[in-house]
């Protein structure tokens, strides 16, 4: 092979040149730093541990000196792994110690916790546990990553173990639980551990949702409750209740003797409107379906039986049932006689219903407040009540009670001089009848 002369003397020249490198230095035998992140993670996991620090803190505290429990408490932080121990700390001032799996305390001699929930007056006072709360307050003020396993772990872990407790301290752990909720600290999600079968059947349940509320609703109002329920993911009351006990009449007797009026106010409101919802769709779908009136009142019949559902709700309920199956596409002006037309059709319904005077009364206000809010109908109210006194759905002294005193506010001025023709002729019918007796 042809080679120039110049590129035997570069070859050359690299080679020397590579011979003459000082070779790099080599990482054999070099100990590399670990990541401070990685070292926690591997580090061995000793609650017990923990436990006995902490203690040392605590201590040193007088009983009843909250002031000084929270310092303590504040300054441990910046030494013990709180974040890692979180669930060790709460169980630790909340229940007094460390628990094993199954709820009972880990048996290694250790004493209760100096401070902790249980350690409260008994009997248990709310204004008393109160003062606990507040340390646990400012702890998660200072700390705040603390919030989070204490309403996703520490406490749906310690309500499911509540039946272990006597029963002072099992209310003492529902009121500090009703406190934190209401405070903000936690949400009403750690209450789903209370729909566990082996504390509903006992009504351990029962016992610690009633004191809960209790509580709760001391400081608060019972929208603010149910906002706070809505939040948590909490749907059916009756979950707390054991299964033979799941009925709507159990809970409402259930709570007014708890003295707990509002909640069994409250709960049968949410009943109703579920089963007014129903009513409403299924009536639609019937009438849809071009169902004989014998059959639709039959199926009204049925679920009132089931709901135990007020008139006056029922009749609203068959009322925008019956509009919501009305095709309100016709043009503008036939918008009236549609309306009349449809309610004549399917007035049976409504009069087998409407018997009681009340519920009269209180049908004529559903389609007055109905008017009010679809004013495409808003002019034809006279005809439809007219219509709906011709077929006996209302009498002539509810249509005159209502004009004189039992109306709506909504366009209250406007319905009553729109039906003042129709009050004077049944006035008038009434005195002539009076006459003849």
């Amino acid at each position: 092979m042809w080679t120039w002369p110049g590129d035997a003397v570069n070859v050359s020249k690299r080679s020397q040149e590579k011979s003459n490198q000082v070779p790099k230095p080599s990482l054999q035998g070099v100990r590399i730093k670990a990541r401070k992140g990685a070292v926690k993670a591997q580090a061995k996991h000793e609650p017990q541990v923990f436990r006995d620090q902490l203690y040392k803190h605590l201590e040193t505290v007088v009983p009843g000196d909250f002031d000084s429990f929270t310092a303590k408490l504040v300054s441990a932080g910046s030494t013990l792994e709180y974040l890692k121990y979180a669930d060790a700390l709460f169980e630790i001032v909340l229940v007094g110690g460390l628990l094993q799996p199954g709820g009972n305390y880990v048996e290694d001699g250790a004493p209760f916790s100096p401070f902790s929930i249980f350690n409260a007056t008994e009997p248990p006072e709310v204004d008393d546990i109160k003062k606990y709360i507040e340390v646990l307050n400012k702890l998660i003020r200072r700390y705040k990553y603390l919030q989070k396993p204490l309403e996703e772990s520490a406490l749906p872990t310690l309500l499911q173990y509540i039946h272990r407790w006597e029963p002072a301290k099992k209310e003492k752990l529902a009121i500090a639980v009703s406190l934190l909720i209401s405070q903000g600290l936690a949400t009403s999600a750690c209450l789903l551990s209370l729909t566990k079968d082996h504390l509903v059947k006992d009504d351990v349940s029962l016992i610690a949702i009633t004191t809960i509320f209790r509580v709760y609703l001391a400081d608060q109002t019972m929208e603010h409750l149910s906002a706070t329920l809505k939040r948590g993911g909490i749907k059916d009351l009756l979950a707390f209740f054991p299964v033979n006990k799941r009925y709507a009449k159990t809970l409402d007797a259930h709570f007014r003797e708890a003295g707990l009026p509002q909640v069994a106010d409250w709960f049968a409101k949410r009943q109703y409107a579920a089963a007014k919802e129903v009513i409403v769709r299924e009536l639609k779908e019937l009438i849809d379906a071009e169902e004989s009136s014998s059959n639709i009142i039959d199926f009204i019949k049925e679920q009132q039986a089931t709901t135990a559902l007020p008139e006056a709700e029922l009749i609203q309920c068959i009322w925008q049932g019956i509009m919501n199956s009305i095709d309100w596409s016709a043009r503008p002006d036939q918008i009236d006689a549609l309306a009349v037309r449809e309610i004549t059709k399917h007035a049976p319904i409504i009069e087998a219903f409407s018997q009681a005077s009340k519920t009269q009364i209180a049908l004529i206000n559903v389609v007055q407040v109905y008017c009010y809010e679809d004013t495409r109908v808003i002019k034809a109210f006279p005809q439809i009540l007219k219509v709906l006194y011709n077929a006996d759905c209302v009498s002539d002294q509810a249509i005159i009670y209502w004009h004189q005193k039992g109306s709506k506010p909504n366009g209250r001025q406007h319905f009553l001089k729109a039906t003042e023709p129709l009050v004077k002729v049944l006035q008038e019918q009434e005195d002539e009848s009076e006459e003849e007796e």
